[in-house]
């Protein structure tokens, strides 16, 4: 049976092949994530997809890795929505004007936060450490850091370069 009914011209196809080769799929190794991003203490937040890594223009998209026993500071998102996969690790959350409310997660389990709610991502694992791949909604990654008292405390862990000094 011939095909050649089906045949037509493909040229429109490659219009943007030129700009698709450098602007097209991209793969980021995991080893080469960013860690100059907002950070929360008690965290290690790495970006992968953002504006500035590969021009995204709606979504950011990193890891999140959260020592054994560690406990981050309570923080918002301002108006962008997150979401929480486990990939590694049990996740405790804690969410709520005083951080009242708490659910916990697990390996394969996904976590979604709402945007302004205030929470609090703890480790609920002694040695262990909860490994956690995150995806908002909007290219930057925005983070606010409260000053209400958590539940439970942070532990005194800080993520510390150049640019995020540890606070006095």
């Amino acid at each position: 049976m011939s095909h050649d009914h089906h045949h037509h011209d493909h040229s429109h196809d490659h219009d943007h092949a030129p700009e698709w080769k450098f602007n097209g799929v991209r793969v980021i190794k995991g080893n080469q994530l960013d860690t100059n991003t907002a950070q929360t203490p008690g965290m290690n937040r790495a970006a992968a997809i953002n504006a500035a890594r590969v021009g995204a223009q709606k979504i950011w998209a990193g890891t999140v890795h959260i020592h054994p026993n560690a406990k981050t500071g309570a923080h918002h998102h301002g108006e962008l929505e997150s979401v929480i996969y486990i990939v590694k690790g049990k996740a405790r959350m804690r969410w709520g004007e005083q951080l009242e409310f708490v659910a916990e997660a697990e390996a394969g389990d996904f976590i979604f936060v709402p945007p302004f709610v205030p929470h609090q991502e703890i480790n609920a694992s002694t040695d262990e450490t909860l490994e956690c791949v995150l995806v908002r909604s909007d290219n930057e990654a925005v983070v606010v850091n409260l000053d209400i008292a958590p539940v439970e405390k942070p532990e005194a862990v800080y993520w510390v370069d150049p640019i995020h000094k540890q606070p006095s």
